[in-house]
């Protein structure tokens, strides 16, 4: 069976495809790799470079390949960048997604698992954060995930598309050989940046507030391994292919560690002292965010097994030392 990976030359995107690989089953990937690696594709998926707006690439894509299940994972996903270029998050967010999505029709291709996010969430009212939360974005990146999620919402209606739609928090850690990994340019993801500062690619780590109604001032998230992550998207994935209605689950440990925690657990790993300094906050950052999974351990039978902190700062590290892109 093949499913389409849109964004599998990314972070996620090429490590999801491994999974599937693995699996056994048949990638077909699709990336502009304006942001991805082609080195990232594993050799066995077949990879199409280019983007999802192209309707004729589309075509092409669909009209080669039996594809009986979509992953979405091309958007961009930067907060800060999303508050000073707006234009180009609902550009290639929403509107490029709404292409992807007549694509399908086109074809008539039924099921989608879609990459969401815990900003969808924006400031919570209350921790853990359930599926049920209100949604309320305090950044445009998260606005547009949660346009994302109400169009491909409206498409299953009217067209029947089978959906599910994955809010996560904050993915770490790599596959364990070291040979893919987390890659952004620049880069802006804490635990990344941390590590480049233990590698000596850069002098310190700016943290952004330490004035925050948290246990230590510094910002809490939830954090994830992309391995766990990975497995959660091919079950979803599975779980419409067996005939399952429509969802939205939230995928996190539900457990929260602040900035000043993370860099405590890099030092064990690295060695490393890890100066840092103290800067002003990010627009749009809410202060904590910690998720409830239940109900797609419940649903999804999800089990992820890489929950320990210091085992995703551990595969990272041995990515950030043998990057080879």
């Amino acid at each position: 069976m093949k499913v389409l990976v849109t964004g599998g030359a990314g972070y996620i995107g090429s490590h999801c495809v491994k999974v599937l690989l693995d699996k056994g089953y048949e990638v077909v990937v699709v990336d502009n790799l304006e942001t991805g690696y082609k080195d990232a594709v594993d050799s066995k998926a077949k990879l199409y470079i280019g983007d999802i707006a192209d309707e004729s690439l589309m075509d092409r894509v669909f009209s080669e390949n039996q594809v009986l299940g979509v992953i979405h994972f091309a958007a961009f996903s930067l907060v800060g960048e999303s508050m000073t270029n707006p234009y180009k998050y609902y550009e290639n967010n929403v509107a490029k997604t709404n292409r992807l999505l007549e694509s399908m029709v086109k074809h008539n291709v039924k099921n989608i698992v879609f990459s969401s996010t815990a900003a969808t969430y924006g400031e919570p009212e209350k921790t853990p954060i359930v599926e049920t939360d209100r949604q309320l974005p305090t950044n445009v990146y998260g606005q547009t995930k949660l346009a994302m999620e109400q169009m491909i919402s409206w498409y299953g209606k009217i067209y029947g598309i089978n959906h599910v739609a994955l809010r996560y928090f904050n993915v770490a850690g790599a596959i364990q050989d070291g040979s893919i990994g987390e890659a952004h340019n620049p880069e802006t993801h804490l635990i990344p940046i941390i590590l480049q500062v233990a590698n000596g690619k850069r002098e310190k780590l700016n943290v952004f507030g330490d004035d925050y109604q948290t246990k230590d001032g510094s910002c809490i998230r939830d954090y994830i391994h992309v391995l766990d992550l990975c497995d959660a998207h091919v079950l979803a994935l599975e779980y419409l292919l067996n005939g399952n209605s429509s969802g939205v689950f939230n995928l996190g440990s539900g457990e929260g560690f602040s900035v000043f925690e993370m860099v405590e657990a890099a030092r064990k790993i690295t060695g490393h002292p890890i100066p840092l300094e103290i800067a002003s906050r990010r627009a749009g950052d809410p202060a904590i965010l910690i998720a409830s999974s239940k109900k797609a351990r419940q649903v999804l039978k999800w089990n992820p097994t890489r929950e320990n902190i210091e085992v995703m700062i551990q595969d990272a590290w041995t990515w950030e030392k043998n990057k080879r892109y």
